[in-house]
């Protein structure tokens, strides 16, 4: 039977690191355990900030010495110094921005104040350009590093950098190496040019914000089969970091006011919705929330809410949103003013 990525990264992470002398205590947990969703304020790998967790990580390093967990404002007497979440998926076929599900999961950490690392275990894909620009974006808003890479040997130069306290040399040039690379690839694909970013990734740039729109519907946070609250939940760290200067509405123009008290109610234990429902600054809009939309537009939303992208329903769904983005960039459709 094969391996799952957690399997496989976790033991390649205790392959490594058992046989490193000099690094800080190293806290892992076997994959059939649970106990990496636990904070880690007690005993686990999961970090949270004012009362909203985060993913679970991987792995951390920890040294004897006060830390303040932000969940709850507890003072502890062990000091995560470095967070890791891995993932194997550039050996599982996930090119695009499947590779965004798992950013959040460290960012939890760096809201901590602790150094946060998004490893990919090396294989036949490249790491998505995209995620080194989300990274500098973590980093210097939240003046604490979150780093990319694909490569056990420089996660061991990180733990010791961070170990040493050297926040401003080491870990500060790896941050200015990522953001080289994001650079060099957005020239490459977009011609440095952000207006077609927006044309290219369902973004409508707006002077005060942004509209991420995307075809999710309520079957995809509410059936077991399917991963799109992970997605989601990346798609909007995207946003958010890459126009961190904008208020960010996060359209779902195939769900309802509905659906959305129906999630509300029915979801709110979920971390995927729940950061996707309280992250600041962003906003779930729907198709209720559209002002100025015409009936048949509506309607056309409407016919394909519950339905599977593909074939006629996809057809259906592409034609209205590229009519609903243009009336949106006109100013000829708005969003209802929001509270969040």
């Amino acid at each position: 039977m094969a391996q799952s990525s957690d399997e496989l990264i976790k033991r390649e992470i205790v392959d490594f690191f058992i046989k490193q002398n000099g690094l800080p205590e190293l806290r892992i947990f076997p994959q059939s355990s649970k106990d990496d969703q636990q904070l880690f304020s007690r005993g686990g790998l999961t970090f949270g900030v004012a009362g909203t967790m985060y993913g679970s990580c991987d792995a951390a390093w920890l040294t004897q010495d006060k830390w303040k967990d932000l969940y709850d404002g507890t003072t502890y007497d062990l000091r995560p110094i470095v967070a890791l979440e891995g993932t194997d998926a550039l050996n599982r076929g996930s090119s695009g921005n499947a590779q965004y599900q798992r950013f959040h999961h460290a960012l939890g950490a760096v809201r901590n104040g602790v150094v946060g690392i998004y490893y990919f275990r090396s294989g036949i894909d490249k790491i998505q350009p995209d995620l080194f620009g989300m990274a500098v974006s973590v980093s210097k808003l939240e003046k604490t590093p979150y780093l990319i890479t694909d490569d056990l040997k420089e996660v061991k130069k990180i733990v010791k950098s961070a170990s040493s306290g050297n926040l401003d040399g080491y870990l500060n040039d790896q941050v200015t190496k990522m953001e080289l690379k994001f650079q060099e690839s957005f020239k490459k694909r977009y011609s440095s040019n952000w207006e077609k970013f927006a044309h290219d990734r369902s973004t409508i740039i707006k002077d005060d914000s942004v509209i991420k729109y995307a075809g999710r519907n309520i079957r995809n946070f509410t059936e077991s089969s399917q991963r799109a609250g992970h997605i989601a939940v990346g798609e909007m760290y995207l946003t958010k970091y890459f126009f961190p200067d904008k208020k960010v509405d996060y359209l779902f123009p195939r769900m309802t006011s509905v659906d959305l008290t129906y999630l509300d109610g029915n979801k709110s234990t979920d971390k995927e919705w729940f950061l996707l429902r309280n992250e600041p600054n962003v906003a779930i809009r729907t198709l209720d929330e559209l002002i100025g939309l015409d009936k048949n537009l509506r309607e056309a939303f409407i016919s394909v809410r519950l339905e599977p992208l593909k074939g006629y329903a996809l057809k259906t769904y592409q034609s209205a949103i590229m009519k609903l983005r243009n009336l949106l960039q006109e100013d000829k459709v708005f969003l209802r003013e929001s509270s969040n």
